[in-house]
């Protein structure tokens, strides 16, 4: 490619807008924007796109609605976007909820109600749909109907409700959370995996197009390297890498722009950011590798055990820098050399000791696992 910056789409000079709350509005416009609007657009994920394009054009050319879809896999892969585009490729309604919200069947009910035939119900996380609306929602996905109760006690009467057929789209980040009955219910499960660099890059490019960005290839392969395989990442850092530009540059994305703007937001090398360097750094200078509880290694950086667990450690057992024992958070050898330090004489790739194998038992299974 002879032009060393995506073109950028004419757009009023954000110079001139008017500092209001409106911004505020443009930026989820833009947010919006960013997602793809069919399968063809879509970009990684291709097993996903073929089975789900499959089930997709099967169920036009039958003129049926398609059978209900789980997608499951981490957060900002993709999973809302794909539900959009499900609603899109089939030409009808979308309507969006999350499992948290419905605590009663009859928020439920009054939703699945107003579902006109062939409209597309997407509930994000859908684990954690209390367990009335979940006994609500078997009957609601297989026979399309549901069972209103009115009064209490004995005098309760159950009132059936017809409803229209609709594809049910439920998103988890963690499957292993869904009810049998639940997940026996989908007629096609998607699991969603985390993005290669080269898929990145094109998704920063198209991006950056939207956006009005004018930004270099390798500074586009710069952000997708730090991105951890998440396209909901690499969109932000590439918002905050234009701020940069815009602000201390000429508004030119560059790789040395880029890196110093990563800089500034503390998004090291390999896409670790404060949090994560601090989880590590508590794990190595304060507890020498461990091993050491979740729960402790929370209060050492000032967090909640579940921000720890939920949003720093998958990615660092993933990059093979921490393990997760029974008896707690073990630093590798790669977490070490990461921070610059020697990591001790017992201290393998994978994150095992010599002291962790003495506890592996006589027949040869271990007596713990590591993520």
């Amino acid at each position: 490619m002879n032009e060393p910056f995506a073109t950028p789409i004419t757009e009023t000079s954000r110079a001139d807008a008017p500092m209001t709350a409106d911004i505020v509005d443009s930026d989820h416009d833009i947010e919006g924007s960013l997602r793809p609007k069919s399968l063809a657009d879509f970009v990684g994920q291709p097993k996903v796109r073929e089975q789900l394009e499959l089930v997709l054009t099967g169920a036009k050319q039958r003129g049926t609605a398609p059978d209900h879809i789980l997608l499951s896999g981490p957060p900002g892969l993709g999973k809302t976007s794909l539900s959009m585009i499900i609603a899109s490729e089939m030409g009808t309604s979308l309507r969006l909820t999350s499992g948290p919200a419905l605590e009663r069947a009859g928020d439920l009910a009054a939703m699945l109600s107003n579902l006109v035939e062939g409209d597309v119900l997407f509930i994000d996380e859908i684990h954690r749909i209390s367990r009335p609306a979940e006994e609500m929602l078997y009957l609601a996905m297989e026979d399309f109907r549901v069972d209103v109760v009115v009064g209490k006690g004995p005098g309760a009467t159950s009132i059936p409700l017809e409803v229209a057929p609709f594809t049910l789209v439920g998103a988890t980040t963690r499957s292993g959370a869904l009810t049998g009955p639940l997940r026996d219910r989908f007629g096609f499960t998607g699991h969603m995996e985390f993005y290669e660099p080269d898929e990145l890059q094109y998704i920063l490019m198209r991006s950056a197009r939207i956006l009005g960005v004018q930004i270099h290839h390798d500074a586009a392969t710069e952000i997708a390297r730090r991105s951890r395989g998440t396209p909901r990442i690499a969109n932000r850092l590439l918002r905050r890498v234009r701020d940069y530009a815009d602000v201390r540059a000429d508004g030119v994305v560059t790789l040395a722009v880029a890196q110093a703007a990563l800089l500034v937001y503390d998004v090291d090398d390999l896409g670790l950011d404060r949090l994560d360097r601090a989880v590590l750094q508590a794990l190595v200078k304060s507890f020498n590798g461990g091993p050491v509880g979740a729960a402790t290694l929370a209060v050492a950086v000032g967090e909640e055990p579940a921000t720890v667990e939920e949003v720093c450690e998958p990615f660092l057992v993933r990059a093979g820098m921490l393990a997760r024992t029974p008896r707690g958070r073990i630093a590798t050898a790669a977490a070490w050399q990461h921070l610059g330090l020697v990591p001790p004489a017992d201290t393998v790739a994978n994150g095992i000791t010599v002291r962790e194998r003495s506890t592996q038992s006589l027949d040869g299974h271990d007596e713990f696992e590591h993520g």
